[in-house]
């Protein structure tokens, strides 16, 4: 037994999104059983853009029962049967959760029409309902009203029974392991089930081939299948388009996140909201007092000159700053890690050797400076950064040069790198952005050397 359902709601995405109109028709595989189609009072203001698509305003609803009022019977007709829409994780998701606020559990098994549709009758341009029913000469009245877009659905479900294939599909379909129903309606399984489970960067696509959002991941698979169960308002909108999804192996985290970055800043997907924030930069830098001391401080990198090490995040500038002065005995008052009068008397920095209290010469901390200075100054001509490659025969290499990102590169693991030019074949340049190199510094724990 088969309920068609189709919603029209205010538009909210799933948590805010309320019910304004419902239809149901039981179906037994040959005629219906049964109907059930209310409007539905959402206890909430229907906007303006959803009355000009739908028709539903305000007033037509204010005296329609509420969904409390009407769960019996929506639980009643749909008990035991198999919940059908177009495009039926929508639906589905938003009657789940007027049920949830409800304290009510709601649970059926589900058919999605469009999914249906692409696999017993491949080749169409577009299997939305509008164009289906164009497609198949169906009649579609009322659309955007549930009543007219449920009997669509129900039209639409009787021709792609009487296909050949119909019943083992549909029993595939149903299988829980099959996946299908979590699926996005325009995506094939076969596209899910080749996705690698390793380190890499994943292009979600849209029909047209346009790329629409790209994340990384350690196992791409997995992070793939969250984000066709996360129920947030971004996450359907972005399902609902994704058609095609392409990937990239990196070996590792570290080189998936700068691959990462490198796309976003290439293709700009219009699903990342990621990576296009301003990321606010913090520096530690030096200055000599009138009285000849040297202090150590940090600020926002526009407010410091001569910055000796830039930082993408507040709190790991300031912690950097008092290891440092713990470690080289040096005064936290005068690496403006406290600002109150008096003496110093900070809680984790505690190893001053009396600076503040004019215990210590200034040339004798001027030297502990100067020592601190080297460090956070302290580069290497080249660094390269060894990680994981894409098969047990490669590894991954992260070339920086005077601390700035240069690009990376794969290489096998029997291979030797002895000379300007074999670095050169090896390494993809890329562009040493902020994002990169807070990635970077995030990843590599910053290590020095202290004589005391």
């Amino acid at each position: 037994m088969y309920t068609i359902i189709d919603i029209e709601t205010t538009g909210n995405g799933i948590k805010g999104n309320k019910i304004t109109e419902i239809s149901i028709f039981k179906f037994d595989g040959e005629q219906i059983i049964d109907e059930f189609t209310s409007l539905v009072n959402p206890e909430c203001e229907i906007p303006y853009f959803i009355t000009g698509l739908t028709g539903i305003d305000n007033q037509l609803v204010a005296n329609a029962p509420t969904f409390k009022e009407l769960a019996n019977n929506i639980l009643e007709i749909t008990k035991d049967c198999i919940f059908i829409a177009h495009s039926v994780n929508f639906d589905y998701g938003i009657i789940k959760e007027e049920f949830r606020q409800l304290e009510l559990d709601f649970s059926r098994k589900k058919l999605c029409t469009i999914r249906l549709s692409r696999k017993l009758i491949p080749g169409l341009k577009s299997y939305s309902l509008g164009k289906l029913c164009t497609s198949l000469s169906i009649p579609l009245t009322d659309r955007h009203r549930a009543r007219g877009d449920a009997h669509a659905t129900l039209l639409l479900f009787q021709i792609l029974l009487k296909k050949s294939e119909s019943s083992s599909i549909i029993k595939t379909f149903l299988n829980a392991r099959s996946q299908e129903a979590t699926l996005p309606p325009l995506l094939s399984k076969s596209i899910v089930n080749n996705l690698p489970t390793t380190p890499g960067v994943y292009y979600f696509k849209d029909k047209n081939g346009k790329i629409i959002y790209i994340g990384k991941a350690v196992n791409i698979k997995k992070r793939v299948l969250g984000h066709f169960y996360d129920k947030s308002n971004h996450e359907i909108r972005l399902c609902k388009e994704i058609a095609d999804i392409d990937f990239e192996l990196s070996g590792s985290e570290l080189l998936a996140l700068l691959m990462e970055s490198a796309a976003i800043k290439e293709h700009y997907p219009m699903y990342n909201r990621a990576q296009k924030k301003t990321v606010k930069q913090y520096a530690i830098f030096s200055y000599e007092d009138r009285k000849g001391v040297l202090h150590l401080a940090f600020d926002s990198l526009r407010a410091a000159p001569n910055p000796l090490m830039i930082f993408y995040n507040q709190v790991n500038c300031r912690t950097y700053l008092e290891n440092l002065c713990e470690a080289l005995f040096l005064c936290p008052k005068y690496c403006h890690l406290q600002t109150a009068p008096g003496p110093c008397s900070h809680f984790r920095a505690k190893s001053c050797e009396g600076i503040c209290r004019s215990e210590e010469s200034p040339l004798d901390y001027n030297n502990k400076v100067y020592k601190a200075i080297a460090i956070l100054k302290k580069y290497e001509d080249r660094v390269l950064i060894e990680r994981n490659g894409r098969n047990p025969d490669e590894k991954a290499i992260i070339l920086l040069e005077n601390g700035v990102y240069k690009g990376y590169g794969f290489i096998e693991n029997n291979r030797q790198v002895n000379s300007e030019e074999d670095l050169k074949a090896i390494i993809i340049p890329q562009k040493n952005t902020v994002e990169a190199q807070r990635i970077i510094q995030s990843s590599i724990k910053r290590k020095f050397a202290i004589t005391r």
